[in-house]
This record gives C-alpha cells, sequence and structure tokens, in this order.
C-alpha cells in the first residue's frame, strides 16, 4: 500500500501539537532523520517544513497532506482541498496601533503605512473596503515596526495579545481567525485516498472523544425516562439495574460543554453518583 505524505511544520507554534496529534491518532513515528520521520504501524511519512512551503507542497503533491495554520493557506491561496479542522492552534490576524494613537474604523489608516507578513491577506481587505494603504511586508518581528518609524500601524498574528502590550500597542481590529487545519492535494491516486480515508478515521474517532465525556449515574427506576430526555447519548443510554431495588445505573455519552448546563437537571431528578469520565477514541 503507498506512504501517505505528511508535512508539518519543523518548528514553530503548530510543530507540537501536529505530533500530538498524530500520537493520539494511535501513529508511532520513528523520528530517526531531521527532515522526515516513518511511522511504525501505518502508511505514512512525515516531513518537517517550513509552514510558509507546506500549501505550496501539497498543491505541487511533494506532500499528499499537510497541517497548516488557516492564516497560512489564506495568504498563499493555494488550490488545496481543506480537509478539516483541527481545534488547534487557534489566533486571530489583527490590525494594531500605537496605544496613545485614536482608532475610529478602517478609515483611520487610509493613506498610511501597515506592516505585515500577510501582504495578500491584508491587501485585499483593504480592497475591499476601499482604503488606500501603503503595505510594508516584512518576515518577522512585525511588533516593532510603528516604534521605529516603519509603519503607523501592523496587521498580524494576535494569541494573547501580550507581545502587542509589550511594545506599546493595541489591537483595535480583528479580519480574521484561524486555526489549524488538514489540507491535501487535489490528485491524489486510489490507494492513496485509502490510506487518507484510514487516517481521516483515526483523526476523528480522537477529535469526537475530545469533546465528549462518558456519563455515569445511579437513577430513580421513576425518572428514568425524564434523565434519559437530558442525556440521550450517541442513540440511547444503557440502562443496567443496580442490586438494590427501584435503582438502576445509567450509561451515557455527553459533550462535555453541554453536561454542565443538565448537572443540576440530572441532581434534581435524583442522579446520585455521577462520574464524568475522558473517552480515549470514540468511532460514530
Amino acid at each position: 500500500m503507498s506512504k501517505l505524505k505528511l508535512a508539518i511544520q519543523k518548528s514553530g507554534r503548530l510543530s507540537e501539537q501536529s505530533l500530538t496529534l498524530i500520537s493520539n491518532c494511535g501513529i508511532s513515528l520513528n523520528n530517526g532523520a531531521k527532515l522526515k520521520a516513518i511511522a511504525n504501524n501505518f502508511p505514512l511519512e512525515v516531513l518537517y517544513l517550513r509552514d510558509d512551503d507546506i500549501p505550496k507542497y501539497v498543491e505541487q503533491g511533494i506532500a499528499d497532506i499537510g497541517i497548516v495554520g488557516g492564516n497560512v493557506l489564506a495568504e498563499t491561496n493555494s488550490s488545496v482541498s481543506n480537509l478539516q479542522d483541527l481545534n488547534f492552534g487557534k489566533c486571530r490576524l489583527s490590525l494594531a496601533i500605537q496605544r496613545e494613537k485614536a482608532y475610529n474604523g478602517i478609515s483611520t489608516l487610509d493613506g498610511k503605512t501597515i506592516a505585515t507578513s500577510y501582504p495578500n491577506i491584508l491587501k485585499s481587505y483593504l480592497l475591499k473596503e476601499g482604503i488606500q494603504a501603503k503595505v510594508e511586508y516584512i518576515s518577522g518581528s512585525v511588533e516593532i515596526a510603528p516604534s521605529i518609524g516603519l509603519a503607523d500601524a501592523i496587521f498580524d498574528i494576535v494569541s494573547t495579545g501580550s507581545t502587542l502590550l509589550k511594545n506599546g500597542l493595541k489591537e483595535v481590529q480583528t479580519l480574521m481567525y484561524s486555526q489549524a487545519q488538514l489540507i491535501a492535494n487535489n490528485k491524489l491516486d486510489a490507494e492513496q485516498k485509502i490510506v487518507l480515508n484510514q487516517f481521516l478515521t483515526r483523526l476523528t474517532a480522537y477529535m469526537n472523544a475530545s469533546s465528549f465525556k462518558y456519563v455515569l449515574l445511579n437513577a430513580p427506576n421513576d425518572k428514568l425516562d425524564e434523565i434519559c430526555a437530558i442525556i440521550p447519548g450517541m442513540k440511547s443510554p444503557s440502562v443496567l439495574p443496580l442490586r438494590k431495588t427501584g435503582w438502576s445505573s445509567l450509561h451515557s455519552v455527553c459533550k462535555e460543554e453541554e453536561f454542565w448546563g443538565i448537572a443540576d437537571q440530572l441532581s434534581k431528578l435524583g442522579a446520585q453518583g455521577i462520574l464524568v469520565c475522558p473517552i480515549e477514541k470514540m468511532i460514530q
């Protein structure tokens, strides 16, 4: 069977999380080489690349699939398939100006200079808004541009905002939200598609599991219908009789974000001994 070549960032904010994702999909890598690694238990080869190069290499077929930030994908505008958001590496791309300056909307930057590592995204937005601003491309340390007189504003990645604060800047407008995405070449052959589907099955099982919790509780039998109605599980909860007459053990699956909204209802209906457990993998 063909090996699938996966490109990931060799260093930076997505690198470690990409490797963790691969591991959580049950894939073990032999990291003998610096620029690539071979999986021991799955037909996968991992290529370590600069993040800016990943969309281009996937488009050209040098890599079959890749993990890249949505911001990089939008900037390069490569012709690839966007398969799935990966729920990590979240950030936003925002405009920022010096803290003491006033900002009254994007028109404030008309006729000004904006420094950025994402000129294509910025130029597209300015064109749409009809703003005539000079875009100054900088490959790194964009936040220093206003303090040295190179630009009036910057357009850059923001995660916590601490870097802006340290450089006397304030975030004034967000233009894009981004997270890590799985992309693929548009011309994979039949064997490559088979391996990709196997990889996606593992990926989906892990990502589903990370969003859900396994819930166990004891419930009075006369309240089972009401409890099952608010915690229905994937199809239906499992209900097992307890040794104590009139009581049953109920097992179900629930999204963690929804559980805390129903926890009080479960208690009011007489549920006891409620356990919330992590799920390692979940195939629907």
